[in-house]
């Protein structure tokens, strides 16, 4: 019998479960199609805010040895009522809106904006690690993601995830916080602050000095944070930070992810990582005979 790529986050059902992390492509319904007709399981828009944000001035990525990036865009984005009316046609692709803001009542208003929109989750960020009064200044005050799941969960139907990172406080504190709120799932992780410094310069090569690492330099720490999380609670979990290859979403799945969303092997190898990763994952289940995803997901914690 063939191996099905099919997962399951909670209530969220997708046909594969490589998804496209927010933050990289996430902001035209035609890039959405393109990246679902070549294996994104789903797509994951740039973080929104109330309003338009024009974000950092130039120079806002930098490559970094190992397959990193260090960027500080600065959550760039048309605002959620603009993007809503621009997704609003969309009928096949299964979207996951990311959010940002700073209190309750913004994510309040940005889910209304989209309730004529055909969208199968909202994703919190709250771990941007380079704008100010949002993002890890969100999730490092569990009252405050208290609140915004709240009054998320209150606002929708649709499930809600909570996108959590590394900040000044125990990562884990904000995770215990957004499922004691009544989060549907969580991603983990987000992009961890770093800089890089020019030597001939000598100043800080991104506008904004620091910036969020991602790509194949933060893998084993989103490996460890999914470990973790998956170990101490029963929560769906989509597995972010470093996936490049098929052996990285085996790893996620084995540490307790459902699903993984990728970003920076999306600007290395363009869109084909998608149906490379798909494949890879359906031939490593054929060898070891596992008929789902399911039947990996957490297997290392057995061992």
């Amino acid at each position: 019998m063939e191996p099905s790529l099919a997962t399951s986050i909670g209530q969220i059902q997708l046909d594969r479960p490589v998804m496209l992390a927010s933050g990289i492509l996430g902001i035209s319904l035609d890039v959405f199609n393109r990246l679902y007709r070549s294996g994104a399981g789903a797509v994951v828009t740039k973080s929104l805010s109330t309003e338009p944000w024009e974000g950092y001035p130039n120079p806002t990525i930098f490559s970094v040895k190992g397959g990193g990036w260090i960027n500080a865009v600065g959550l760039s984005n048309p605002g959620a009522p603009n993007f809503a009316k621009m997704i609003e046609p969309n009928q096949e692709v299964p979207i996951v809106v990311s959010l940002v803001g700073s209190i309750p009542e913004d994510f309040e208003m940005m889910i209304q904006q989209f309730e004529n929109c055909k969208v199968i989750a909202y994703e919190l960020n709250l771990s941007c690690p380079h704008v100010a009064k949002v993002g890890l200044e969100v999730g490092d005050d569990p009252e405050l993601v208290r609140k915004i799941v709240t009054i998320a969960k209150n606002t929708t139907d649709i499930p809600i995830i909570a996108k959590v990172g590394l900040g000044t406080t125990h990562y884990l504190n904000t995770v215990n916080t957004a499922i004691d709120s009544g989060i549907d799932a969580i991603t983990a992780i987000n992009t961890v602050r770093a800089m890089a410094i020019d030597v001939e310069t000598q100043r800080p090569i991104l506008s904004n000095k620091f910036g969020g690492l991602s790509g194949t330099p933060i893998k084993p720490i989103a490996l460890r944070c999914v470990y973790e999380i998956s170990s101490k609670h029963d929560i769906p979990i989509i597995g972010c930070g470093g996936v490049s290859t098929w052996e990285d979403a085996v790893e996620f799945f084995l540490a307790g992810a459902s699903a993984i969303q990728l970003g920076s092997a999306v600007g290395n190898d363009w869109i084909d990582v998608f149906s490379e990763i798909n494949n890879g994952i359906l031939q490593y289940m054929k060898r070891k005979n596992y008929s789902s995803i399911k039947d990996m997901v957490g297997l290392a914690k057995k061992s």
